[in-house]
């Protein structure tokens, strides 16, 4: 039940037909991972820790540096060198005290990356490395976990969700990452924003299209991006998509799918 200082606090949800009470309720009850409190993840967390949603999960194991603190909104100068997890959580409870944060500090790899997918209802992928969302993208597949996933670099920003272990109305498989993008690029190919740069602000308008996303899939509201890919351009102000479909090919949940150890060898390969 929620108290009256939480329907104080989420009147505005609670007015709202899409939410409403028992909308409310599912985000009080939920469990979300969070990978990365970076600068997809910063918002992420803000907007989901004021949204009501009762458990996040946060997966971390860097330290804040300066040169986080122009688009980590959710860390801020007395924090530097703090580790990551440890200053989300701080910001969180300042926030909303109904909150409880579980932190993750450490690496996301084969060893853990199950197992952590495994104990929260939904995951947000806001990693910075193609190496982590792959892995991320399999657990979550493997696990029964839908995914939204973003990912950003110097003024450009993407966007979709992803439930490939449910299928469409004719029962074809829903896509997975895999279907969109078959296997990592290789080392050096996509440079990182520390070496191509990146609009702070940029990263504020895809993590709260996450936290969004992640509201409406917890309550039930609207329709999600599944099978679309959603791009920004903050240079143009446009947003355009490009739909994608489940291929028989892909390695996760195609025809001749591979295991997880073999797909962990492949990536590692391909890379």
């Amino acid at each position: 039940m929620l108290s009256p200082a939480e329907l104080e606090r989420y009147a505005r949800h609670i007015v709202l037909r899409e939410i409403g009470g028992p909308g409310q309720q599912k985000l009080k009850a939920a469990r979300v991972l969070v990978i990365g409190a970076g600068g997809l993840g910063s918002p992420v967390l803000q907007y989901l820790a004021a949204a009501g949603v009762g458990t996040l999960g946060i997966v971390d194991h860097d330290t804040v540096s300066l040169s986080n603190l122009q688009r980590q909104v959710i860390h801020d100068t007395d924090q530097l060198g703090e580790p990551k997890v440890a200053s989300a959580a701080e910001a969180i409870a300042r926030l909303n005290p109904y909150v409880a944060v579980e932190p993750h500090p450490e690496r996301l790899g084969g060893h853990n990356a199950l197992s952590l997918v495994g104990g929260y209802d939904l995951i947000i992928d806001g990693s910075d490395n193609f190496q982590t969302r792959y892995l991320v993208s399999d657990a979550c597949y493997y696990r029964k976990k839908p995914l939204i996933t973003a990912a950003v670099g110097r003024f450009d920003g993407s966007l979709t969700l992803l439930r490939p272990h449910e299928r469409t109305a004719d029962g074809t498989p829903n896509p997975t990452y895999r279907c969109l993008f078959p296997s990592p690029p290789k080392a050096g190919v996509v440079p990182s924003c520390a070496e191509a740069g990146v609009v702070g602000a940029l990263t504020g308008i895809l993590g709260t299209l996450q936290a969004m996303e992640a509201i409406k899939a917890i309550t039930g509201a609207g329709d999600g991006p599944v099978g679309r890919l959603v791009m920004f351009n903050a240079l143009s102000l446009r947003m355009d998509e490009i739909t994608y479909r489940w291929s028989p090919k892909n390695p996760l949940s195609g025809e001749a799918p591979l295991t997880w150890a073999e797909l962990r060898e492949r990536d590692a390969r391909d890379i």
